[in-house]
């Protein structure tokens, strides 16, 4: 078995808001990018379960 064969496999990190991002390679900046969007649907299907609460519980209230 060689040692040499293959690159050693970086380990998947999370993106850290504002870090330096020149050392990243296209694929690591496309994968960053798919990861963030994922979490920005996520953040906004939560808002709007949020915003669904309070509108009912405003209307609860009005009564």
């Amino acid at each position: 078995m060689a040692m040499f064969d293959e690159e050693p496999r970086k380990p998947a990190t999370a993106h850290v808001v504002g870090q330096d991002i020149s050392l990243l390679s296209v694929e690591e900046l496309s994968e960053r990018i798919r990861l963030l969007k994922a979490e920005v649907e996520r953040l906004e299907a939560e808002r709007g379960k949020r915003g669904q609460t309070k509108s009912a519980a405003e209307a609860l209230f009005r009564k």
